[in-house]
C-alpha cells in the first residue's frame, strides 16, 4: 500500500467514525434528490482536515494535490469530496500554477453532483485561489457554456464574492457586462440550480449596482423564473421588490 492509499484510507475511517445516521438524515433535508452521504458535518469535516494536516506537516502542496485528486477518484459519499477540496484550502492562495484553474473546472465536470459541492469548491477552495490571482477570474466565463449544469452553475457562484471585493490595497469591481453577458447566457437553462444561481449572482451585484440590476430584471423579466427573480431582488428596496414582482 503506498502512502496516499494509506492517507486516503485514514481520512475515510476518520469521516466514518465522526458520521451518524441522524447527521445524514439532516443533510439530505437540504437536497431534493438523493444524495450519498455518511452523515458528518461541515465542522467534522473541517476538525479532520486540521487534525490530518497537524499530523503529516512532511506533505507540500504538491503532496497534497496529488491526495486530492485520488481521493476525488475513489469518493463514493458527499463528504468525501468536501474533504478532499476542503485538503487544499490550506495552499491555493500560496502555491500552484495558473493551471491549476484548468483542473477546478475538470473537477466540476466530472466529480461533482450536487450544490454543495459545487458552491463549498467555488466559495472557499477557488475563492483564495483567486485572491492571489485576480487576472484569472474572469476567464471562467466559458464555463457557462459546459455539458455539466454544474459547471454552469459554477460560472455564477465563482463570481459572487468578486462583485466588489477588496484585494490588497486595491478594490476590484467585476464588470459588469461580464455579470449580465452570463447570466443572458444561460437565462433559459432548464437546470433549477443553475438559475438559482442567475438569481444568486445578481442578488448580490444588486448590492452594489442596484439600478443596473433592477433595469436587468425590467428589460428580462419574462424570460426569468419567478424562483430566480425573487431571489434576485431579495436586496433591493421593499417597494421596488412588489414593483418587479408585479411585472409578472
Amino acid at each position: 500500500m503506498t502512502k496516499t492509499e494509506d492517507h486516503i484510507l485514514r481520512l475515510k475511517r476518520d469521516l466514518s467514525d465522526i458520521s451518524t445516521p441522524a447527521k445524514a438524515t439532516a443533510a439530505q433535508r437540504y437536497f431534493p434528490h438523493a444524495v450519498n452521504c455518511m452523515g458528518a458535518t461541515a465542522a467534522d469535516i473541517k476538525a479532520i482536515i486540521k487534525d490530518f494536516q497537524t499530523q503529516h506537516p512532511e506533505l507540500d502542496a504538491n503532496d497534497t494535490l496529488g491526495l486530492v485528486e485520488q481521493l476525488l477518484k475513489t469518493a463514493h459519499y458527499n463528504e468525501e469530496t468536501l474533504l478532499a477540496f476542503g485538503l487544499l484550502n490550506k495552499f491555493v492562495k500560496q502555491h500552484y500554477s495558473d493551471d491549476l484553474l484548468q483542473r477546478f473546472e475538470y473537477w466540476l465536470e466530472h466529480y461533482t453532483d450536487n450544490w454543495s459541492q459545487v458552491d463549498d469548491l467555488c466559495i472557499k477552495t477557488i475563492y483564495n485561489f483567486f485572491l492571489s490571482r485576480p487576472h484569472l477570474i474572469e476567464s471562467t466565463q466559458h464555463w457557462a457554456n459546459s455539458s455539466s449544469s454544474w459547471c454552469r452553475r459554477a460560472s455564477n457562484v465563482v463570481w459572487v464574492k468578486f462583485i466588489h471585493r477588496k484585494i490588497g490595497k486595491e478594490v476590484l469591481q467585476l464588470n459588469l457586462d461580464l455579470v449580465f453577458g452570463n447570466c443572458d447566457k444561460l437565462l433559459n437553462d432548464p437546470d433549477d440550480y443553475v438559475q438559482k444561481s442567475i438569481g444568486w449572482l445578481l442578488k448580490v451585484t444588486s448590492q452594489h449596482h442596484p439600478q443596473a440590476v433592477m433595469e436587468y430584471l425590467i428589460a428580462h423579466h419574462r424570460h426569468l423564473p419567478r424562483s430566480t427573480l425573487r431571489y434576485a431582488i431579495e436586496k433591493l428596496p421593499a417597494g421596488t421588490r412588489q414593483d418587479l414582482l408585479s411585472l409578472r
